[in-house]
This record gives C-alpha cells, structure tokens and sequence, in this order.
C-alpha cells in the first residue's frame, strides 16, 4: 500500500492546515500503515509554537499518528467515502522534540476491532528514534 498526497486526500477528508501526512509509503489496508510527515518551518503551529524555539506539538503528532491509521481503516473498500474518528487516546509518550528539519516516520498497526471501533497501536520516530507512542481508538462512521 502507497499513497502520495493526493490519493491521502481521496481516503482521509483532512485538508490544509490540518493535512498531516505527506505519504503512505506501506501498509495493508485494513491491518497497518507507514507514512511519512515532514516537519517544516513553514508549518503554520510553529508561528505559535514556539515563536523562539520551534517545537511541534505533541498533539499534532498524536493527529498525525491518528491520520496514519486513519488512511490503513479508510482504505479498505467497505470504509472508502466514510469517516475516522479519533475516539481516545492511551498511554501517549513523548521521548523526543520533533522540530523543523524532521522527518517523523509514522507507523500505526491496528490491533483489534469491533464493529466500528477499533483500537490501533502507533508511533512516530525521527531517524529511528522514538519521538512519540500512543494506542489510539477509532470509531468508523458516516
């Protein structure tokens, strides 16, 4: 499974400032995703966040992890057209800044489901280093 930006926008309804992965480099639809969020000084949070030292968000990364799964959900035939929805979050850690220049590598594998809930296990690393993790519960809906 890949995706670039514009087959990502086709599956997750997330647009600018709010589109937060750039590819889906694998996958199985249904079961896991690996995509990929590069981290630039033009990001929009960063005006913000912080104006003397740029440090994004630990929440966004958390969306972007969500983003991730969202696109293994969304991507399987039965879910196309449908929403993802971000329904809680677990144990969320954070290890390492994420800053501009990063590239954060974001992985999220979905553990179980249950009719329109599922439960995903993700995190996002930068040059392989653990930056962030979280379980992350999904519910699919219209």
């Amino acid at each position: 499974m890949q995706y670039d930006s514009d087959q990502i926008a086709q599956i997750l309804p997330h647009r600018y400032p709010f589109a937060l992965v750039d590819r889906i480099v694998d996958g199985e639809e249904g079961k896991w995703a690996k995509g990929i969020k590069c981290v630039t000084v033009n990001e929009p949070f960063f005006q913000g966040h912080f104006p003397q030292k740029h440090v994004m968000p630990g929440v966004l990364i958390v969306e972007a992890m969500a983003q991730v799964g969202g696109v293994a959900v969304l991507a399987l035939p039965a879910n196309r057209g449908k929403l993802a929805f971000l329904g809680g979050i677990k144990n969320a850690r954070f290890r390492r800044q994420v800053v501009p220049g990063d590239v954060l590598e974001i992985t999220c594998t979905l553990t179980k489901q249950r009719g329109p809930v599922g439960i995903g296990e993700a995190e996002a690393r930068v040059g392989g280093e653990l930056a962030a993790s979280a379980e992350l519960t999904f519910a699919i809906g219209g």
